[in-house]
C-alpha cells in the first residue's frame, strides 16, 4: 500500500491526478456518469462523494480508493462490518486516534500493518 500523502485533501487528490492523466473535468464526469460541475465541486471540496462515486474515480485516475476514503472521512462498509466484527480493531483506532500520532509515526503503522499482512499471505516466506 501507498503511503498516505500527508495533509492533502480529497479534492486537491483527485485534481492533481485527473491533470497527471491529461483528462479533462468533462471526460472525467462522462467516464463516471456524472456532471462536470458535481466533478468540480469534489474537487473545491465543496461535495464529499459516496463510497461508489469515489471508487469509479479511483479506477479512472488510478488512485488508491482506501487513500481517498480516509481523505474524505470515511471507512468502506467493508471496514464498518470488520470494526463490528473484531472489536480489538476498533480499541486500536481509537487508541491511534486518542494518542494523535504524526504522520510520520501513521506511515510506520501502516508500514508494520502491511508487513503482518504480508506474512500472513506469503508464510512459506518465514521459512527462508
Amino acid at each position: 500500500m501507498t503511503n498516505p500523502p500527508a495533509k492533502r485533501s480529497l479534492g486537491e487528490q483527485v485534481r492533481d491526478a485527473r491533470i497527471e492523466h491529461k483528462l479533462s473535468l468533462r471526460e472525467l464526469a462522462k467516464r463516471i456518469g456524472r456532471a462536470p460541475s458535481y466533478i468540480n465541486d469534489i474537487e473545491h471540496d465543496r461535495r464529499t462523494p459516496s463510497e461508489e462515486v469515489l471508487a469509479e474515480i479511483a479506477e479512472q485516475l488510478s488512485l488508491d480508493i482506501d487513500l481517498l476514503l480516509a481523505a474524505a472521512g470515511r471507512v468502506s462498509g467493508e471496514s464498518q462490518n470488520y470494526l463490528q466484527e473484531n472489536p480489538t480493531a476498533g480499541v486500536l483506532f481509537r487508541r491511534v486516534s486518542n494518542a494523535g500520532l504524526s504522520h510520520q509515526d501513521l506511515s510506520r503503522l501502516l508500514e508494520e500493518a502491511d508487513s503482518l499482512i504480508d506474512k500472513r499471505d506469503n508464510p512459506s516466506d518465514d521459512q527462508t
